[in-house]
């Protein structure tokens, strides 16, 4: 009897060895390829935008296409924070308080906004400049991209260690200033 178990037990051993671990490796392999593809998109466009100063549709698309290429499915978020100057006054009523002086702000553009500037209701050419969206020196752009998908290293480490909940990565976050105005 014991001699019986202990070969099930070898048997399933070697199994494991053989099949689960080179399987895990190469998901782990896999898992990194996608990551590296992917953040080597999103540098290349936001750095593509902060020196052009603008989006087009044409180069969202192919961000979009390079994701896609790398084999996860992932939520895009833009972010534009356009800078605004703002004169300091001690009587904001009066214009002859005024103290040479201005506050610098930040006001806030997001995907969906720039999104309806790239991809309009209307019947534009993708290289009209009406469907460019635009930015200043000095601005911020940033983009963050999250996986949506479970990857095959999420799956099988889930089965191994046995748990219904599977820790995925943070988002990864790229951006910067605008560089450049080349419109």
């Amino acid at each position: 009897m014991i001699n019986s178990l202990s070969k099930i037990l070898a048997a399933l051993l070697a199994v494991l060895l053989l099949y689960f671990v080179p399987a895990v490796q190469h998901a782990k392999t896999q898992e990194d390829i996608t990551f590296l593809t992917a953040y080597h998109a999103l540098t290349e466009f936001v750095d593509s935008v902060r020196n052009k100063g603008y989006i087009s549709p044409v180069m969202y698309e192919d961000f979009q296409t390079e994701l896609g290429e790398s084999g996860g499915l992932f939520n895009v978020e833009l972010e534009h924070q356009h800078k605004k100057y703002h004169p300091e006054y001690a009587d904001p009523a009066s214009a002859s308080t005024f103290l040479n002086e201005y506050s610098v702000q930040y006001e806030g553009h997001h995907t969906g906004e720039l999104e309806e500037v790239l991809f309009p209701d209307n019947s534009e050419e993708k290289e009209s400049k009406k469907r460019k969206y635009y930015l200043q020196m000095g601005d911020y752009f940033t983009v963050s991209i999250q996986r949506k998908d479970q990857s095959a290293l999420s799956v099988l480490t889930s089965m191994l260690y046995n748990s219904s909940s599977v820790q995925e990565e943070g988002p990864l976050h790229y951006g910067g200033m605008v560089l450049n105005e080349d419109y």
